[in-house]
């Protein structure tokens, strides 16, 4: 054997590699987009940074809530992938909430928020929560006056919003809570950085897992930047799962639009930091990453995944965990004596 011949098999054998690398980054390409480094504008306008440093705040702020423990990092845990890891968030009264909390993390990017859709965008998002009784149980009215009573707020909400007459208002907090949202994005995953070309990124399994997530029918719900969020769906296109998983009272969309196609209807869960936010599903019912990928295999596409490409999906969807946010815990202005006692 010449001894050249080793280094040409390696060298075809990387030409190959390459070759392979690139045709599926082309296909991913075509699908998916990676994570800005940053978001600039929403609905057209600059993010201002005033807002973004009062959102800042108000995030971390319990006297939203009336009870003046809940806030709203509460359930949507920056430290822990933008949800909180139970099934269902504890609320006002330690009540239990309806359904899984959603990451707040690249929610920007989604066509609309909550598991139903309810609410166009992050600003409408922000006003549910302090609202719901289950949740802050507080009102418009409580938030304002609470708001009001703290000079140092007055003070930051006049120089977020300099053209209002009334700069303190329950609008203008959830202006500011999205300003501040919209900062919570995750780029430079492995996945993005394959994206962008870089072949080292992922490793073999996760190139597989890409393949297959592609090949097996997963992007007809999660594509995009967000690898999901972006359309609603049947949870349960072939088969439905169980009610442990799928419970039976929860009729997804079908409460928004009240229309009967859109019973166990749901938004498509993003899939960007997945691999953070156990348990899994509007119910938070599944803990384990790779027993969710197996149910949607079974239930969304009617195929039983084998055990080896379970785990070649599993390996790419935590390919998906990007730079976290590096968020300081605010000091928050002090109450005074016409701040609305906790109830």
């Amino acid at each position: 054997m010449p001894r050249y011949f080793p280094a040409l098999v390696s060298g075809l054998m990387l030409i190959t590699h390459i070759a392979h690398a690139d045709e599926l980054r082309d296909r991913a390409n075509a699908i998916f987009q990676p994570v800005p480094d940053q978001v600039t504008e929403v609905r057209g306008q600059t993010v201002n940074k005033d807002q973004v440093i009062l959102g800042h705040k108000l995030w971390f702020d319990p006297r939203l809530s009336s009870s003046h423990v809940i806030s709203c990092n509460s359930c949507h845990n920056l430290s822990i992938g933008g949800s909180d890891n139970v099934p269902t968030s504890i609320g006002h009264g330690w009540q239990k909430g309806p359904r899984n909390s959603p990451t707040v993390l690249n929610a920007v990017f989604n066509a609309a928020q909550f598991w139903d859709g309810r609410a166009k965008d992050l600003q409408e998002q922000a006003k549910g929560p302090v609202q719901a009784s289950v949740e802050m149980n507080s009102t418009p009215e409580r938030v304002e006056a609470t708001l009001k009573s703290i000079p140092a707020y007055v003070s930051e909400f006049k120089k977020a919003f300099p053209g209002d007459k009334e700069p303190v208002s329950f609008d203008n907090m959830a202006y500011a809570l999205e300003a501040f949202e919209v900062s919570l994005t995750t780029p430079n995953s492995p996945f993005d950085r394959f994206l962008k070309g870089d072949d080292k990124a992922l490793d073999a399994q996760q190139k597989e897992g890409l393949a297959l997530f592609m090949d097996a029918g997963c992007i007809a719900c999660h594509n995009g930047v967000n690898v999901g969020g972006q359309g609603y769906f049947p949870f349960g296109v072939i088969k439905k799962p169980g009610a442990e998983i799928l419970p039976e009272g929860d009729k997804g969309r079908f409460a928004v639009t009240q229309t009967a196609n859109d019973e166990y209807v749901f938004r498509a869960a993003p899939l960007r930091n997945v691999a953070l936010t156990p348990p899994y599903f509007h119910s938070g019912e599944v803990w384990d990453l790779e027993q969710a990928v197996a149910i949607m295999g079974d239930s969304q596409l009617g195929r039983q995944l084998k055990g080896d490409e379970v785990k070649a999906i599993t390996a790419f969807l935590h390919s998906l965990t990007g730079d976290q946010p590096q968020v300081a815990y605010p000091t928050l202005p002090a109450s005074t004596a016409n701040t609305p006692k906790p109830e």
